[in-house]
């Protein structure tokens, strides 16, 4: 059977350099790729494609009803070294590692256009 590689999501913005802005220097992301309305960005194992489009005709962010999860290892400690890029966000945007009922460790962001990036860490005892 054909081996697969990766999920890639694609992530609506508004604002490209917005976008690849907060991607790098929040959450650690590098771009490895970019064109007009597009880049692809990644994250040692992660990677997420950024597409910049027009408003939305309802008027909610584009990134509404949009997210996607990123399974870690050590998430405290990522935390601890994201935490300064994320503490000056507004409130709302970022949750702090909790533990959720499914035996998962969470925490969430919200980048610029309303998605919701859950990172989480299994906690099932072993």
């Amino acid at each position: 059977m054909p081996q697969i590689l990766q999920l890639t999501p694609f992530v609506l913005c508004s604002s490209l350099d917005a976008q690849i802005d907060f991607y790098s220097t929040r959450l650690g992301f590098t771009c490895t790729f970019r064109q007009e309305n597009y880049a692809f960005l990644r994250l040692e194992q992660v990677a997420v494609r950024l597409l910049e489009c027009p408003p939305r005709a309802d008027g909610k962010p584009l990134g509404d009803n949009q997210s996607f999860y990123i399974d870690v290892e050590e998430i405290d400690a990522l935390y601890a070294e994201l935490e300064g890029g994320l503490s000056d966000l507004p409130e709302g945007r970022v949750r702090p590692p909790f533990d959720q009922p499914y035996q998962q460790r969470e925490f969430h962001v919200i980048d610029e256009d309303g998605t919701l990036i859950f990172f989480g860490q299994d906690i099932r005892p072993r």
